[in-house]
């Protein structure tokens, strides 16, 4: 420690005091005490992983950024780009019904992940699935690449691309079929395909719901990651869980942060990939 002798005046009489100047911290070493502290974070989660054969993930959109695929809420994400309609009232269940050309418009160009292969995160929860740690993954994403990475358990709070169905006849159709369809997408009886994901309006269906409580209540080990929690009534879940080990993975702080028992402040890619 550096010490500074200066004088000082004071009610009653001059003194001569020393006081302690703190040298500066450089921003080197600002970011090696980053990374130790990031280091120390990812052990606690290797730890905790390690002594759990009860875990539940609960992921966003950030789980399949790194696929490439973009996300809707960041900076760059679909939410912040220009088109002729808001995307918030494309993707609504009125502007599907009133204007289902435009929709699959941008259904199209924007919602298709049949080129996206799954990255180091899916796959590392594919492997704590097989290892009998992982009992569930409910996800956010509608784009099928958690099931494409392998796993078995997969709740989609809202749906997916790779299901469709006409809203006449009931018939399912792939993805493959709608993408690649001109225009709107129809079924061999007239009536409209609709992809099986949930539009604003529209509700998350019963039976996924009830079975993603299920497994967060009974989970031991809850792991969030690559979501801002900010999309309800899918968020709201995580309240659900009543254990100790609460684990939110995720770039940026978010507003939950302080209901977690461990934050990770990183991406997913760089966490999972240390597993």
């Amino acid at each position: 420690m550096w010490i500074n002798t200066k004088k000082t005046v004071d009610n009653f009489k001059g003194n001569t005091v020393k006081t302690a100047i703190k040298p500066k911290i450089t921003r080197i070493e600002m970011k090696l005490m980053s990374d130790e502290k990031l280091e120390d974070k990812i052990k606690e989660f290797k730890e905790i992983i390690d002594n759990s054969n009860n875990i539940v993930f609960f992921g966003g959109a950030g789980v399949s950024t790194e696929s490439g695929i973009p996300d809707f809420r960041s900076k760059d994400g679909l939410y912040n780009q220009k088109y002729k309609y808001p995307p918030e009232e494309i993707l609504s269940h009125t502007f599907f019904v009133n204007n289902p050309e435009e929709f699959f418009k941008f259904y199209k160009d924007k919602m298709n992940s049949l080129k996206y292969e799954p990255n180091i995160t899916h796959k590392k929860i594919v492997e704590l699935e097989k290892e009998g740690k992982l009992k569930a993954v409910i996800t956010q994403n509608i784009d099928g690449l958690h099931q494409k990475a392998g796993s078995k358990v997969v709740y989609e709070l809202h749906g997916s691309v790779l299901r469709n169905h006409c809203m006449k006849c009931k018939k399912s159709y792939s993805a493959e079929y709608v993408f690649n369809s001109e225009g709107i997408p129809k079924c061999e009886c007239g009536g409209i395909i609709k992809p099986d994901v949930v539009l604003y309006e529209e509700g998350l269906d019963d039976y996924v719901v009830e079975n993603s409580i299920k497994a967060i209540k009974n989970a031991d080990v809850l792991i969030i990651g690559g979501t801002s929690l900010t999309v309800y009534p899918a968020s709201s879940l995580i309240y659900y869980y009543k254990g100790n080990k609460l684990v939110l993975i995720n770039r940026d702080k978010t507003g939950m942060d302080n209901m977690a028992n461990l934050v990770i402040n990183d991406s997913l890619g760089n966490v999972f990939r240390s597993l």
